[in-house]
C-alpha cells in the first residue's frame, strides 16, 4: 500500500500534518518504537508509530527524524495523548517525511493490524476464492472465527471427525475430543516418518496442511477419522480443501505478520546489533515483555538441508514456552523466553521428537542460562556461542546448553566478534593456507589430535595413519605457527580457535 492510502482508512483517526507531496511512497511494514535513535534497527519502507516517550526537548525531534529518514522509512504517525509537538512537525516538513497525528482514541495496535491486513490483501483474496468454492462448508470459518467452526461443519456435513495437530503432537483444533486410545505423539511420529501423504495412522487419515510449500517438520496436519483410501475423489478433494483453508488460517494468524511478531523481531535486532540496555528495555516494553522477569535465550541455525530459517523459527516456537520474543537475524533464529528454569532439557526432548522430520537438515542449537532483562545481551552471546560449539559436533541435531560451556568459553562469549576473528586468524590462517597450497590435511589432523587429548596412538587410529605421519603433521603445524602443542596453553588456544571456525 501507499502512504496516501492511509487517508482512505478513516477509522484509524490519522490526521495528516505533513503530506507525501504526491510521491506515492510505498509502505512495506509497520514498526512501533520509542527510541530516540532507532535508525539502525529499521530496514526501510516502514510506517513508524511512536508515542513520543523519547521527546524531552525540541532538539530531540530533529535527532529522531534524521535517524528514521536516514533509514528510509515511508511515513511517521505520532501522538502523545493526541498531541504532536510543533518542533516535530517542522522537522518532518524540513526532511520531507510524511507525518500523521494519531487520535487519542485510537490504539497503535489498531493501526498496525489494519495496515497489516491491507498489506496481506493477496492472501485474503486466496482465502475468499477457496471459500467461494465451498461456501456452505466454510461459512463459519471467516476471519476471526478460527478453524474450530470449520472442523465442526466438516463433522456435521461430511460425517468426518477431524483434528488439526502440529508435528510436535499438540492438538490445535478439533471437532471432537481425541479418543483416549490415540496418542498425539504417535500420530506426530507417523506423520513425520511417512514416505508419502496422506497416510493412515491408528485409523485416522493424516493430510499435510501446507505440504507443497513447507517442510513437514514445520507444517501441521489434519487428521480425519476415516481411511482416505475408501473415499471418493470428490470427498478427497474436499478434505484437501479443508487442509488448504487451515493453511490459509495459519498464515493469517502467523505472529510474524502481526504487530507483536514484528516488534519481537525488532527486539532481537536491537540486542544482536549491540543496542544499549536502555534500548533493549524500551523495545521489551513495546513487545509487552516484563522487564523485571528473568529470561533464557535459545539460538538455532540450519547449516544445510531442506529446512529454512523461517521454518526453523516455527519449529522453535512450537518447542518453547509462550510469551517471549523470537526473530531471525543473519540466518540464525534467536528466541528470548521468560523462565527461571534451565530450558536445555525441554529443548532436547522436543527436538528428539522431531528428529524423524529433520532428516537431511544440519541443525544446531545453543541454550543460555536464565538472566535478568538487563543481562540479555550477554545471554544472547552465550546462546549463539553455544550454538556455534554445537555446530562443530557431528551427527544429527546438536544441542549445547549453558552447563556445558567451560568458564573460558563463557568468557570468550562476551568478546567482540572482531577480536574473536583476530584470535582465530592468528592461530589458524598459516595452517589453512598451507592446506590450500599443498592439498594437505593439517587442520583435520589438528582437530583429531586435540579431540584425542594429544594421544599419538589414538589420533593415528582415528585418522588411519601411521603414528609417525601424525607426528610429522603436528610438527609441521608447530613450525607454521610457532606454537608448542606439547603444552596445555597452546592446546587450549588451538582448541578454542577451531571451535570458532
Amino acid at each position: 500500500m501507499k502512504v496516501h492510502d492511509l487517508l482512505d482508512m478513516p477509522h484509524l483517526g490519522l490526521d495528516p500534518l505533513v503530506s507525501d507531496d504526491g510521491r506515492d511512497t510505498v509502505i512495506r511494514w509497520v514498526v512501533t518504537t520509542d527510541m530516540l535513535d532507532p535508525g539502525r534497527y529499521l530496514e526501510g519502507g516502514e510506517l513508524v508509530l511512536t508515542g513520543l516517550m523519547w521527546h524531552t526537548r525540541p532538539e530531540d525531534s530533529d535527532v529522531f527524524v534524521r535517524a528514521i529518514t536516514g533509514a528510509g522509512v515511508a511515513a511517521l504517525a505520532a501522538s502523545y495523548d493526541g498531541v504532536v509537538p510543533a518542533d516535530l512537525v517542522e522537522s518532518c516538513r524540513r526532511h520531507g517525511l510524511p507525518l500523521f497525528r494519531v487520535s487519542a482514541a485510537v490504539a497503535f495496535a489498531t493501526i498496525t493490524e489494519s495496515v497489516v491486513r491491507s498489506l496481506s490483501r493477496e492472501r485474503a483474496t486466496d482465502l475468499r476464492s477457496v471459500l467461494d468454492r465451498h461456501r456452505r462448508l466454510v461459512s463459519g470459518a471467516g476471519a476471526g472465527d478460527g478453524i474450530g467452526p470449520l472442523l465442526d461443519l466438516v463433522s456435521e456435513d461430511l460425517g468426518l471427525e477431524c483434528w488439526v495437530l502440529t508435528p510436535g503432537g499438540r492438538v490445535v483444533a478439533s471437532s471432537h475430543p481425541l479418543p483416549d486410545e490415540i496418542r498425539p505423539d504417535d500420530l506426530a511420529h507417523d506423520f513425520l516418518t511417512a514416505r508419502g501423504l496422506p497416510v493412515v495412522s491408528h485409523g485416522l487419515s493424516l493430510l499435510a496442511v501446507d505440504g507443497d510449500r513447507t517442510s513437514r517438520v514445520a507444517d501441521a496436519m489434519v487428521a480425519f477419522r476415516s481411511d482416505w483410501r475408501s473415499w471418493t475423489p470428490e470427498r478427497l478433494a474436499l478434505a484437501e480443501d479443508v487442509a488448504s483453508i487451515v493453511a490459509l488460517e495459519r498464515e493469517r494468524t502467523d505472529d510474524r505478520l502481526g504487530s507483536s511478531g514484528r516488534s519481537a523481531h525488532q527486539l532481537i535486532r536491537v540486542i544482536t546489533a549491540g543496542g544499549s540496555v536502555a534500548d533493549t528495555l524500551a523495545q521489551m516494553t513495546v513487545v509487552g515483555l516484563d522487564t523485571d522477569a528473568r529470561y533464557a535465550v535459545v539460538a538455532a541455525a540450519v547449516a544445510s538441508g531442506p529446512l529454512r530459517p523461517g521454518e526453523l523459527r516455527v519449529v522453535l516456537r512450537e518447542l518453547l514456552p509462550s510469551g517471549g520474543a523470537i526473530g531471525v537475524t543473519d540466518g540464525e533464529v534467536v528466541a528470548i523466553v521468560p523462565t527461571d528454569d534451565d530450558l536445555t532439557p525441554r529443548v532436547r526432548s522436543g527436538m528428539d521428537r522431531l528428529v524423524p522430520g529433520l532428516a537431511g537438515s544440519d541443525v544446531s542449537l545453543g541454550v543460555s542460562s536464565a538472566v535478568t532483562a538487563g543481562e540479555l545481551r550477554g545471554a544472547v552471546d552465550e546462546a549463539r556461542y553455544a550454538r556455534r560449539l554445537a555446530a562443530g559436533r557431528s551427527d544429527g541435531v546438536r544441542i549445547v546448553g549453558h552447563d556445558e560451556l567451560a568458564d573460558l568459553v563463557l568468557l570468550l562469549a562476551s568478546v567482540p566478534d572482531e577480536m574473536r576473528r583476530l584470535f582465530r586468524s592468528r592461530l589458524l590462517d598459516p595452517v589453512v593456507e598451507y592446506d590450500d597450497r599443498h592439498q594437505s590435511d593439517l587442520v583435520p589432523t589438528l582437530r583429531a589430535f586435540l579431540d584425542c587429548n594429544g594421544s599419538w596412538t589414538a589420533c593415528s587410529t582415528r585418522l588411519h595413519l601411521h603414528v609417525n605421519s601424525v607426528r610429522y603433521r603436528i610438527q609441521r603445524i608447530e613450525e607454521l605457527t610457532g606454537r608448542d602443542l606439547s603444552g596445555l596453553e597452546d592446546r587450549v588456544n588451538f582448541y578454542l580457535a577451531l571451535r570458532m571456525s
